[in-house]
């Protein structure tokens, strides 16, 4: 995977407040170019994304969400021409062969078990900004999908 040398918009969708902080304070302590926004739900991300002038570069999802689920969010991305170069992971709890079997069939990029481990989670977040995700276009091949720290 080749860095990146531009800014990359990211953007966390997570409904559990405590894993949205985790995440937006390991982002912090690396040294990377990149904007990252949260939200809370997926009707919200969805609301943001389709007034937004810029689509993000990469969507960091969770599953199960209220209002809107992210299996809901997926279908709806990839829908939407505009979102083409829209890169998708997942981060769930969930390390369901279903769940996993049905964001690779959806269109998702990746896919990323959430860690316990701060470390372990810096760790990740330094490897998805440092992805060329142009290598993934549209289709991630399945030996790639699902994210082994």
């Amino acid at each position: 995977m080749a860095a990146r040398q531009t800014a990359t918009r990211f953007i966390l969708t997570d409904d559990d407040a405590d894993d949205r902080s985790f995440f937006r304070e390991a982002f912090s302590e690396l040294d990377v170019h990149g904007e990252l926004r949260t939200f809370s739900d997926g009707k919200e991300l969805m609301d943001y994304l389709n007034s937004a002038d810029l689509a993000p570069d990469v969507v960091i999802l969770d599953l199960n969400m209220p209002r809107k689920s992210g299996f809901e969010c997926i279908n709806e991305i990839r829908s939407n021409e505009r979102f083409s170069s829209t890169s998708i992971a997942v981060y769930s709890t969930s390390s369901s062969d279903k769940d996993i079997e049905t964001t690779f069939n959806s269109g998702a990029n990746l896919y990323i078990k959430k860690p316990s481990d701060y470390n372990v989670l810096k760790k990740i977040i330094r490897t998805v900004l440092g992805t060329d995700w142009s290598h993934y276009a549209m289709h991630t091949p399945r030996e790639s999908f699902l994210f082994r720290p």
